[in-house]
């Protein structure tokens, strides 16, 4: 009672800074796993472990209060205490941690302990009265879920995706059976499927995140379940597929703009870019050479692929199915490309941070938040720059709408999102802000306007078209793993690139 006063009253609009709380998990049922989840969650940033979430908040350097009622109630006291340990040891974070008994292991932690049965805390009158109108056997008594819950089938996707997800968890985290696939599918997408939602959007994550080894009937029952979620997943691959084998982690991801290859390219963590069929995500080849420590990769219009390396510099690298001239015209042809003379003007500039092309436009941007667009305008090259973000410059999207007339959009470390035509000033309000940062961006023209993609830090995905029409439409998706990379195909499918997998959705 004493931690949900806290809670209710620290987290109110108006509490100062110094009072505020900013993540509370009541630990009944929950294990160490679903606790950094939901921590994760609050805190707006993304971890699948506990482990995971440690390091995301010590690089979010951000004052931080935690509460964590209910120790005692647990499915995992101690790995719960060794997390909560952890988190205090952050010099910018406070943990406030209820339990019956302190353990050795945590009074070691030297932390301030309040006892709540010291009389010093109880208003005797008010005990009294409470006692005199609660019988006997609900004193002392811990509060607890429902009584009746419908039996869980761990092998039934249907029963998985309706139960409770924190019973679901920890059913699955206590075997190793893998139920026909749907334990490592779930415990894979886990942070996405313990959030409140309907059983149709969790049947949709939990298609997602299925191996290419789980039971084929599956894919079909989850794939009815989640007619109602707003999204088909048309085809995916997780870490362990063989066939068609998982491309890697996706560390970005550029659409071929040529339209009979319909490639998709994915550069992973070790500066390897492979090739993928856009439409079913089958192999297709890979460039020669690895860009080592390569954090960001685009297609330009001739299949050129232009990357990113750590030193904030660019190189290009042809690609196994760009159509090459052959004979003399090949021959006579030796003069620089239109992308080789934008990357020459763009080498000074060694602190870039994001990039995208289109259209025989270059566009960059840096850590000062500033935006950086060169246009091949015929025999001269055009400079462009503003700045648009208080923070490093994190992604970049660009969509022509017009011969000689494109859009830019540009996500930020400050959480805000840009939109900017290179002709005109960029918009003075954002097209998307939220307190935490932008970590992938996509757009593509649509039949009457504009599809735009967003990833944030947190894990979130939006999708939205805008025309001039019909307005705004919108809907989400939460893989589950941190999203790193995004892309729009021709249709308006969307994939989406994890560490753990590769989604290819389909809105409905």
């Amino acid at each position: 009672m004493f931690l949900a006063w806290l809670a209710e009253h620290a987290t109110e609009p108006d509490t100062s800074v110094l009072r505020r709380v900013h993540g509370l998990v009541p630990l009944t049922g929950h294990s160490a796993s679903t606790t950094a989840w939901q921590l994760a969650e609050q805190l707006q940033l993304s971890a699948r472990t506990p482990g995971e979430l440690l390091a995301a908040v010590a690089q979010d350097q951000r004052r931080t209060v935690i509460v964590l009622p209910d120790l005692h109630q647990s499915t995992e006291p101690e790995a719960v205490e060794e997390l909560a340990c952890a988190l205090a040891a952050f010099a910018h974070v406070r943990v406030i941690l209820e339990t019956r008994q302190p353990s050795p292991v945590l009074l070691a932690q030297a932390p301030a302990v309040m006892d709540l049965t010291h009389p010093q805390w109880t208003d005797p009158d008010r005990q009294a009265a409470w006692a005199a109108t609660t019988p006997a056997a609900e004193q002392g008594r811990t509060p607890t879920g429902p009584d009746h819950q419908a039996p869980l089938d761990l092998d039934d996707p249907a029963s998985v995706c309706a139960a409770d997800p924190l019973l679901v968890t920890a059913s699955y985290e206590h075997t190793t059976n893998p139920h026909g696939g749907l334990r490592p599918a779930w415990l894979r997408s886990g942070p996405s499927l313990s959030r409140p939602q309907d059983p149709a959007s969790r049947a949709c994550v939990l298609r997602a995140a299925l191996g290419d080894d789980a039971d084929p009937r599956l894919r079909g029952a989850l794939e009815t379940l989640a007619q109602e979620s707003g999204w088909s997943v048309r085809w995916n691959r997780v870490r362990g597929d063989i066939n068609p084998p998982w491309p890697g982690p996706a560390q970005s991801m550029s659409t071929s703009p040529v339209s009979q290859h319909r490639s998709l390219a994915v550069l992973d963590h070790q500066g390897v870019v492979r090739l993928l069929l856009a439409d079913d995500g089958h192999p297709l080849g890979r460039l020669t050479h690895p860009v080592t420590e390569a954090s960001a990769i685009t297609v330009a219009d001739d299949e050129t692929t232009i990357i990113l390396g750590s030193d904030g510099r660019l190189s290009l690298h042809k690609s196994p199915t760009a159509t090459r001239p052959h004979g003399i015209a090949g021959l006579l042809d030796q003069s620089p490309s239109i992308w080789e003379r934008l990357l020459q003007e763009a080498a000074p500039n060694t602190g870039i941070t994001a990039l995208t092309s289109g259209h025989d436009q270059l566009a960059t941007g840096d850590r000062d938040g500033t935006v950086h667009v060169l246009a091949w305008n015929n025999t001269s090259i055009e400079h462009n720059s503003t700045a648009l973000h208080n923070a490093t410059v994190t992604a970049l999207a660009t969509v022509q709408i017009s011969a000689g007339s494109s859009l830019v959009y540009s996500g930020g470390q400050d959480g805000r999102v840009r939109l900017w035509a290179t002709d005109r000033e960029p918009l003075p309000s954002p097209v998307a802000e939220r307190d935490c940062a932008v970590v992938a961006l996509a757009a593509a023209p649509a039949e009457d306007g504009i599809t735009l993609a967003i990833g944030w830090a947190d894990g979130l995905v939006e999708y939205s078209t805008t025309s001039p029409d019909s307005g705004t439409s919108r809907r989400t998706f939460r893989p589950g793993p941190p999203v790193r990379a995004l892309s729009l195909l021709p249709e308006g499918d969307l994939v989406i690139g994890t560490d753990e997998s590769l989604i290819c959705l389909q809105p409905r």
